[in-house]
């Protein structure tokens, strides 16, 4: 069965808020297109937050969280069956379409897409960004709970700007993220937890803060990882495994480039040998964190060149695709956006801070993290980016390709199951 691609208009279209709840857990048919990806059923058990729950049911052992009460739910919605030992991927930056465009080049998994059960993309967190989504993952929450969201935010201990991924002038990891992650919390009851991934992120603050309690396997080479996750699958439990480079590639020369789809066909082959390798039995789910586009030069707004959007704003936090705009004294937030919404017109979706919390686009927020999410909040439409060459380096500015916005294209991912 082949999958129906939308064209790339259709694509960048802006996705439905997904929600934060266990009640949107119909599998849609499977030849639906990306248009009608919000029909009804876009969160709950289709969302990033609802795989590892669900994965914690399946493995015997379910962990519920804040925003997911049922996690035997989620793994009925979401197909997975039982099994003793389980094997998530995580692949950053292979979202749903960019797989589906590219199938060619996948023969495993090709395969998998083949199967009804796969051909349906889940939904990532808004902002749709590596930060972001690694804490949404692995606490099985949200952004306005994690307070992680987004490459750059506000300190609001320092009232400066801090970055996310290094945590350079951070709050530091486990005080600005307080949930407990469904790894440690299966740490807790006894039940083997493994992460296998490079050995420079084992004690990064980025796996402190969004994938604490498991045992950190660091591998030099792919192969090292995938091996090291298959034996650790012999264990009953739960085993991670994260892909790097689809991401890293696709930044530094677009998701759509030869050097990717090289890249891409390197990691079908990782993964077909994960399938090969893994104990019998185990079950094996492979998703993603966000999608990517390639960015228009000819549509990059740069905000060092428009004083209007300037003017009022004391920091702009967030990414090229999702920014977070924090008030001077003085300024309201309404009328920062009002100036952001003539200059920019349909070339971004700009909301206030309370407009964007009310329609649920960070899930639910504390009280402690509200301030960080900055006063006015824009998702960049079509392939436009927004950038502040005051602040950014020339690199950042230019990038290829881009996510963090709320088009399917960046915010559809793929849950794909599988069973060794």
């Amino acid at each position: 069965m082949s999958v129906d691609v939308p064209d790339m208009e259709e694509l960048l279209r802006f996705a439905p808020v997904a929600r934060y709840d266990d009640h949107a857990d119909a599998v849609p048919p499977a030849d639906t297109a990306a248009g009608d990806a919000g029909r009804g059923a876009r969160g709950g058990a289709l969302h990033l937050s609802a795989i590892l729950p669900a994965m914690s049911a399946a493995i015997g052992h379910p962990i519920p969280t804040v925003v997911h009460h049922d996690p035997e739910r989620l793994r009925r919605a979401l197909g997975m069956p039982e099994a003793a030992s389980a094997i998530v991927v995580l692949i950053d930056g292979l979202g749903y379409w960019n797989l589906a465009m590219r199938l060619g080049h996948a023969p495993y998994l090709r395969s998998l897409m083949n199967e009804p059960a796969n051909q349906r993309p889940i939904a990532t967190c808004a902002p749709s960004t590596t930060v972001a989504a690694m804490a949404t993952f692995g606490t099985g929450t949200c952004p306005g709970l994690t307070g992680m969201a987004g490459y750059t935010q506000l300190n609001t201990e320092t009232g400066k700007l801090c970055q996310l991924i290094q945590f350079t002038d951070a709050i530091p990891p486990t005080d600005l993220q307080r949930q407990p992650t469904v790894f440690e919390r299966l740490a807790l009851r006894g039940v083997r937890v493994t992460s296998c991934g490079l050995p420079k992120f084992k004690d990064s603050p980025l796996t402190e803060a969004a994938l604490r309690g498991s045992d950190y396997i660091g591998g030099v080479t792919p192969r090292d990882r995938v091996l090291a996750a298959c034996r650790a699958a012999q264990t009953p439990g739960l085993t991670y495994l994260y892909v790097r480079d689809a991401d890293k590639i696709g930044h530094g020369h677009g998701w759509d480039s030869d050097k990717w789809i090289a890249v891409f066909e390197r990691i079908d082959a990782q993964l077909a040998q994960l399938k090969r390798s893994a104990p019998a039995g185990t079950l094996i789910v492979i998703t993603a964190d966000h999608g990517m586009i390639m960015a228009d030069p000819e549509q990059r707004i740069d905000i060092a060149d428009e004083p209007e959007l300037s003017r009022g704003v004391r920091v702009v936090g967030g990414e090229p695709r999702s920014l977070m705009l924090y008030a001077d004294d003085g300024e309201t937030a309404e009328t920062i956006a009002a100036r952001w919404r003539a200059r920019l017109g349909e070339s971004a979706l700009v909301r206030t801070r309370d407009e964007a919390i009310a329609q649920g686009l960070f899930g639910p927020v504390e009280d402690r993290i509200r301030p960080m999410l900055g006063d006015v909040i824009v998702s960049a439409a079509a392939a436009v980016t927004i950038v502040d060459s005051r602040t950014q380096s020339d690199k950042a500015t230019h990038l290829p390709s881009v996510h963090g916005s709320c088009s399917y294209l960046e915010s559809d991912i793929p849950c794909l199951i599988d069973v060794a």
